[in-house]
């Protein structure tokens, strides 16, 4: 348990509007900056926090403000605590049970076969291994490599399928674009003149409609000759 001081910044406030104490007194109990201090002062910093009296909270005494106001050079101390604030505990390497621990191995070859854009970093993070263990699966330098088989970690039950594929996003981040390997399929208007059975298409459409005028032509002629003011005038010759 660690006895910090709660709302530090509202505490500040507190103690710079109704008591004499120095800016670095206040800084030094409040765990700021002398010039945040001096800026809350000012009224340029903290100005929608409403100042939090730490005498009322149980963590200040008024003894100690009043030796603090007599002395700058005195240090307050904080008040033996009513509540205990846990101390904030840092990660460590992830922890694989005994009995899967020797999965482990199996496990990285996996992932540095299957997504070798990972990074050593995350591999340990995912199934709990050192940076060197990773490096001699790598280089296939490891005590056992000959008899290491890979393996899925989420099979294994070393890590959850969401976190793989939190790390695999990630790596993919880092990775340079893809060229593309294929080709893809060409605009239609490339495609209209392509040769169909040994003639390009624009040729063949230009033969019909030639075709198609000779024959409206014929069509008029043949109008033209049925007539009924000729057929009357053959009559009367």
């Amino acid at each position: 348990m660690a006895n910090t001081l709660l709302m530090p910044k509202a505490t500040a406030v507190w103690l710079v509007d109704n008591t004499a104490l120095s800016f670095d007194q206040i800084a030094e109990f409040c765990k700021l900056h002398p010039l945040e201090v001096g800026a809350i002062a000012d009224g340029d910093a903290a100005q929608g926090i409403k100042g939090m009296d730490p005498v009322m909270t149980g963590q200040l005494t008024r003894e100690e403000i009043a030796l603090g106001e007599e002395n700058p050079n005195h240090k307050l101390r904080l008040s033996e605590p009513k509540v205990r604030v846990p101390e904030a505990k840092r990660k460590g390497p992830r922890y694989t049970p005994l009995s899967k621990r020797q999965d482990r191995p199996n496990a990285i070859l996996w992932l540095v076969r299957n997504h070798p854009e990972l990074k050593d970093a995350q591999i340990s993070r995912l199934v709990g291994t050192t940076k060197s263990t990773i490096e001699a699966i790598r280089e296939r330098t490891h005590w056992n490599s000959a008899n290491l088989v890979p393996m899925d970690p989420v099979t294994l039950g070393l890590c959850s399928q969401i976190d793989l594929d939190l790390e695999v996003q990630r790596a993919a981040k880092y990775l340079p674009p893809q060229e593309s390997t294929g080709e893809t399929l060409l605009p239609a208007s490339e495609t209209e003149d392509l040769p169909l059975g040994g003639q390009a298409v624009s040729d063949a459409s230009s033969d019909e409609q030639e075709l198609d005028a000779d024959a409206v032509f014929a069509k008029l002629s043949s109008l033209k000759s049925s007539d009924p003011d000729e057929e009357d005038e053959d009559e009367r010759s």
